[in-house]
């Protein structure tokens, strides 16, 4: 008749791997609470060409409807990083009228 220990050590090597660490078990259910903004550390480029392959994958027609709209978010994260470099690329560029100190500044017009 085996041992518990040797039981024990039976019944985890069967089934693969052991139960997490409750630390760990902890960390993971953050980090899946928790959805960080991928895009936000991007540059206009990156966001771009991520914002291009999402689009491109949305276009497949064996998506899952799950797949689709995690897709869409993520998506809409890359958009919405590349219009907030575009805003502050504006914000960068306009110019005051040096004749005119007072006056508000003005967009940039080649």
């Amino acid at each position: 008749m085996p041992q518990p220990a040797k039981r024990e050590r039976a019944a985890q090597s069967s089934r693969g791997k052991s139960a997490p660490e409750p630390a760990q078990a902890k960390e993971q259910e953050q980090e899946q609470q928790e959805p960080t903004d991928i895009s936000a550390e991007l540059s206009y480029r990156e966001a771009q060409a991520a914002l291009e392959l999402c689009l491109a994958q949305l276009q497949a027609t064996d998506l899952d409807i799950e797949a689709m709209a995690g897709l869409y978010e993520r998506a809409q994260s890359f958009a919405n990083r590349c219009e907030t470099l575009l805003e502050q690329v504006e914000q960068d560029v306009m110019q005051w009228d040096p004749e005119q100190p007072e006056a508000a500044p003005k967009p940039y017009q080649p």
